[in-house]
């Protein structure tokens, strides 16, 4: 046991990724599952999803009422939509439960059922043998990557969304609900390419500015030959270095690819950045991952 677990940490520090099979069991993955079928069945379509927008500068104000709705799910249960899906009068072209691409950025503080897959004694463990000493959750995500219309990533690197000072403080958890295959979009890696910090940091504009977030610095254009895919089973988990280049294509296939993910911050010795999209809220302080 225990030479096998300091082999994949050396591969994890190695590679910047690591892929725990059967992390999870059957049953967690379908409460999960059930949950969000729960959750997307009470679901209110979000306004601004709805409006319908002509001139340029009703289209910005649409474009800043998504962007709000944004920027501040850090502390709430929100609902994303697929490219598309509603037709010009903002009604959906194909079911609700069909149509939604994530739900996002607090399931992990206010679902019970998240909740407790996130701060399960598994996770706390597997945080403990990554020596983690003060890591919080500042995260979470329930993305669905539906049959046919489940957008692709493009490759990139967490710590552009979620920067630290230092670096190397973002771990991703990404949860495989479903079989993630080569045909519904599972996750590609370039192994080895978190040792070479970020180019690009994606920051809160200036207030007055058009948009929310804006992108400083660039990616270097990567090359496809140096991605590996890594299909993983149901249960599966792949743990995720903040500075690894990963990506995952459409799906093409006719089954969706749900997955559940949570980043944790090392907070001893580490400062958050004031820019990022994500802030720490009066009502939701990023909580400590162990119980």
């Amino acid at each position: 046991e225990e030479t096998s677990h300091s082999v994949s940490l050396f591969q994890f520090h190695e590679d910047g990724f690591l892929v725990l099979e059967h992390f999870f069991t059957a049953e967690e993955c379908d409460s999960m599952r059930n949950q969000i079928q729960r959750i997307v069945a009470e679901m209110e379509v979000p306004p601004h999803c709805r409006t319908e927008f002509s001139t340029k500068e009703e289209e910005q104000l649409q474009a800043q009422g998504s962007s709000d709705y944004f920027l501040t799910s850090g502390d709430k249960i929100r609902f994303f939509f697929e490219k598309g899906v509603l037709d010009e009068r903002g009604n959906f072209r194909i079911p609700k439960e069909k149509s939604i691409s994530k739900i996002g950025h607090a399931l992990h503080a206010y679902d019970p059922v998240f909740k407790q897959i996130t701060h399960s004694s598994k996770v706390q463990e597997l945080g403990r043998k990554l020596g983690l000493e003060r890591p919080v959750v500042v995260q979470s995500m329930y993305i669905f990557k539906q049959p046919g219309i489940g957008g692709e990533v493009t490759p990139h690197q967490d710590a552009t969304f979620l920067h630290t000072e230092p670096l190397g403080r973002i771990l991703g958890f990404w949860i495989a609900l479903e079989d993630a295959t080569r045909e519904n979009g599972c996750l590609w890696f370039i192994p080895g390419s978190h040792t070479n910090g970020i180019t690009r940091r994606m920051v809160r504009a200036p207030s007055g500015a058009s948009t929310c977030v804006e992108f400083v610095g660039s990616d270097p254009a990567y090359d496809d030959s140096q991605f590996i895919p890594l299909p993983i089973s149901k249960g599966g988990l792949i743990l995720i270095h903040g500075e690894v280049v990963h990506k995952s294509e459409l799906n093409s296939s006719e089954s969706s690819r749900h997955v559940f993910t949570f980043h944790v911050m090392e907070a001893k010795d580490t400062s958050w950045s004031k820019e990022n999209w994500l802030q720490p809220t009066p009502e939701l302080p990023f909580p400590l991952l162990y119980t």
